[in-house]
């Protein structure tokens, strides 16, 4: 529904009501005649005209713009002037259907009965106009927020398939030559690969099964190129796979892994990858690589193209906010080991 249609609508039902109710208690109290009638309704009907006129004053002078102070004080102002002249109203309507009371309607304390209400009144159509105004603004920030954060996590994603692509033809180059028959059996399990990163790419979170399966697609692959240099274990409790991650993040991980640890020993090494589930709902994934980080590079060891590690900490940080955490460090001068906690409910961006 669209705002000015919905304004109206509430506008309609709330003053509507407000003269339903005076001509109910009066005609419970005296007797009500089809003047009276007419006199309430009209009277209801300023009210109505009288805040819509407030409400272009709003606006026109940007009146939510101004600070809270100012706000304040122009508010006051403009609910006592509002309340005199609705006052006013009163009794030129009384005037006009014929049911003014002078010796009541003009004793000093009719009158300051009359302002104090209809300052009541139109106080709480300024609290429910201005607090609808800034809940609407609000969720209006929320989904421009989103959508930004939405726009951030596809162009994330988009500079990981082209890095994706490299590391695994950099990994069946040395084959062609050397062994026909296993780089072909590389080139099956990269289209494999390929075609799942195609699938989700469109995807925030994917099944964690989906990810792991394309992860050890990937290990075999390197498998074949490091062969007796490459060790790898998995430690994957069955919890686990009840569970969503950000595609293509614990093959970064492990990635990473394979690049920046085990390609640079004589001797090869290890990647352990290890997922379970914490006590609060929480998926924990520990991807362990032999290999040293220096200190100094923890957050700037990134994968070609200046991704991998600081992209995995910018779409936790998009997807969970605070719920989500990551770290990687040292685990004496033989491993470094990455931990990633990720809840099982992400927060969804719309």
């Amino acid at each position: 529904m669209k705002r000015v249609k919905l304004y109206w609508i509430l506008q309609l039902i709330g003053w509507g009501s407000f003269a339903f109710v005076n001509i109910f208690f009066a005609s419970l109290s005296q007797g009500i005649t089809a003047v009276q009638v007419m006199a309430f309704v009209v009277w209801a009907a300023f009210y109505l005209l009288s805040t819509h006129a407030m409400r272009h004053v709003v606006k026109s002078y940007g009146w939510f713009k101004l600070g809270i102070l100012r706000l304040l004080i122009q508010t006051i102002l403009a609910l006592l002037a509002m309340s005199v002249a609705n006052v006013l109203a009163q009794i030129l309507i009384n005037l006009v259907f014929g049911t003014l009371k002078p010796d009541e309607d003009f004793r000093t304390l009719v009158i300051a009965v009359n302002l104090f209400v209809s300052f009541l009144y139109y106080a709480f159509w300024f609290l429910l106009y201005f607090l609808f105004h800034f809940l609407d603004n609000y969720n209006n920030s929320l989904k421009y927020e989103a959508k930004i954060n939405e726009i951030r996590l596809n162009h994330l994603k988009s500079q990981l398939n082209p890095h994706f692509i490299f590391n695994a033809l950099n990994s069946v180059r040395a084959l062609v030559d050397e062994d026909p028959e296993k780089a072909k059996s590389a080139i099956t399990r990269i289209s494999n690969m390929l075609r799942f990163s195609l699938m989700m790419d469109k995807k925030q979170v994917i099944d964690f099964a989906d990810e792991l399966s394309t992860v050890k697609d990937y290990l075999a692959l390197e498998t074949i190129r490091f062969e007796e240099r490459l060790e790898v274990v998995y430690h994957i409790e069955d919890e686990s796979f009840s569970y969503k991650i950000p595609p293509m993040m614990l093959q970064t991980i492990v990635e990473n892994g394979i690049k920046h640890g085990i390609s640079n020993l004589v001797k090869g090494g290890l990647i352990e990858i290890k997922c379970r589930e914490g006590l609060n709902d929480e998926l924990y994934i520990q991807v362990k690589n032999s290999g040293y980080l220096n200190p100094g590079t923890t957050r700037s060891k990134k994968d070609d193209g200046g991704h991998g590690i600081e992209n995995t900490r910018q779409r936790l940080k998009l997807l969970y906010g605070d719920q989500a955490s990551f770290r990687i460090f040292n685990s004496g001068n033989q491993y470094v080991i990455t931990e990633i906690k990720i809840p099982k409910q992400r927060v969804t961006l719309e």
